[in-house]
């Protein structure tokens, strides 16, 4: 947390640190002082909040109720208790829409599906899910990520693995991604993953954005507000990575939906936005705009942050690793490195070990790591927790996985035999268990493609190459609604004789 971010907060901090320590108070106890609330332990942990909020579970509970200082409108429940977590999002979702504090908050989104309600949001998904169920866009998903991984990919690993490089593995990922997520929605193939690794404003202002949505939660929103106001801190960051969005969407919205050739996902939306009125003609390329933004942010960083986080696993579990290249090799019937070839969507169910090592992973370290609620009416939670309308209420998917009393005492563990039924098939566990890909009513439709997309890539890279952490390489999640790795992945590669 720099002076240029938060001046006045910072000002507090060595206050703060002070009192808690002449009190004796360690500074991740969860206390409730006067005026200031329990503020004061969120400003000493914002490098790490999530962790600092999974200690506040094991402390006090699944589920809490945190006061901010006065006044300030800060009052809020967390929770990361599954029955909490069921009723929410299934048995009572009518009644925990976004709201409008959520759209405050993520206003750089627009009205796509992540911050879209009620009809808007049911236009969204069901053209959205129309699309990806569409005849032609598996063979489409699959011919595009091939060809980045045997194009963009594998070419780039061979020249560090050939050099001795270190490089940040993180990074490759984003890139990656956002290349194919840009196909898929746009019809564009930006080569941001090519060899000159070029720098593309819009690719980086994903990641920009996360710290600013984080720190809206957390801090009393008059403040973020004057900061937007005075274009000043991290919403001077959310200022630039919106302009850099729309001038990378905006020009590609108007040509994509002048094109039919091919499997085209604006085009149909375009239809429904006239078939449904759903506003004047003049505000189309908004509505496009904030469409592919959505598909982009989701495309782009849960996928890459989930091969990261795998990767760093495997890394520190070569027993895993071994096995997973064993699955690879027999599955696919690949004998050496010369049999590499291509893989179907149907040919990647049989990856079941993989498929483990992914759902650990993502249990571990789900992509978006909190989402935000908000009840029209008045609730009471299964826990007992009231709640007015209105109210905020933050559930911790991070905090989910790491909890013993949803997943037994070796919670923390990197174990894929979690999910390996003694029959050998994939164990299938409740959303509200393993909400990384969220629950209910609004769980990810792109759950299958993202899978294909991170089996094919670490498919390639643990069939070819021994990936090895740079030691000393500080590798911890970022202070960030996405849970990317702060300083990225620094890795080595060593290829593998066949």
């Amino acid at each position: 947390m720099g002076l240029l971010d938060y001046p006045e907060l910072v000002l507090l901090i060595p206050l703060i640190a002070y009192i808690v320590r002449r009190r004796g108070k360690d500074i991740l106890t969860p206390t409730n002082w006067p005026v200031l609330g329990m503020l004061p332990g969120v400003l000493l942990n914002l490098h790490s909040p999530h962790e600092y909020l999974t200690q506040f579970f094991h402390d006090r509970g699944t589920t809490l109720e945190f006061k901010g200082p006065w006044f300030s409108g800060m009052n809020m429940v967390f929770t990361c208790d599954p029955a909490n977590i069921h009723h929410v999002f299934s048995r009572n979702f009518s009644n925990y829409p976004k709201g409008p504090h959520f759209r405050k908050i993520f206003r750089v989104l627009g009205d796509g599906i992540f911050g879209a309600d009620f009809d808007l949001w049911e236009v969204h998904r069901r053209t959205t899910l129309s699309q990806l169920s569409h005849a032609t866009f598996a063979a489409h998903l699959e011919a595009t990520v091939w060809r980045k991984v045997e194009a963009g990919l594998l070419p780039l690993l061979g020249a560090f693995c050939e050099r001795g490089s270190e490089f940040d593995l993180q990074d490759l990922f984003q890139r990656l991604t956002f290349d194919n997520i840009c196909k898929l929605v746009l019809d564009h193939d930006p080569c941001s993953l090519s060899l000159e690794l070029p720098h593309i404003p819009c690719e980086k202002a994903f990641s920009a954005v996360g710290e600013p949505l984080m720190y809206r939660h957390v801090i009393p929103e008059f403040i973020w507000r004057l900061q937007a106001q005075l274009n000043v801190g991290r919403e001077r960051m959310m200022s630039d990575a919106a302009r850099v969005f729309h001038d990378f969407i905006y020009p590609r919205v108007g040509l994509a939906s002048e094109e039919e050739k091919g499997f085209n996902m604006l085009r149909a939306f375009e239809r429904v936005y006239e078939e449904k009125n759903l506003g004047p003609p003049s505000g189309l390329r908004d509505f496009l705009k904030d469409t592919s933004l959505n598909l982009m942010f989701a495309g782009r960083d849960t996928t890459s942050t989930a091969l990261t986080w795998l990767f760093w696993l495997i890394a520190q579990n070569r027993a895993t690793e071994a096995k997973v290249r064993e699955e690879i090799k027999a599955e696919l019937n690949l004998k050496n490195k010369n049999k590499w070839r291509f893989f179907t969507l149907q040919e990647s169910h049989k990856l079941r070990y993989l498929h483990g090592a992914l759902c650990e992973s993502l249990r571990l370290f789900p992509p978006v790591a909190m989402e935000h609620k908000a009840p029209l009416r008045p609730d009471i939670l299964p826990s007992g927790h009231y709640l007015e309308s209105n109210s905020k209420l933050i559930v911790s998917f991070y905090s989910v996985g790491r909890m013993q009393s949803v997943w037994g005492e070796d919670c923390l563990e990197f174990k894929p035999e979690r999910w390996i039924s003694p029959s050998g098939k994939i164990k299938h566990e409740p959303s509200y268990k393993f909400p990384a890909f969220n629950a209910g009513p609004r769980t990810c439709l792109g759950k299958e493609m993202a899978f294909i997309q991170m089996k094919m890539v670490a498919a390639a890279i643990i069939y070819h190459y021994h990936v090895e952490l740079v030691e000393g390489h500080p590798v911890y999640p970022r202070d960030s609604v996405i849970l990317q790795a702060k300083h990225g992945l620094k890795v080595r590669l060593s290829a593998i004789d066949s």
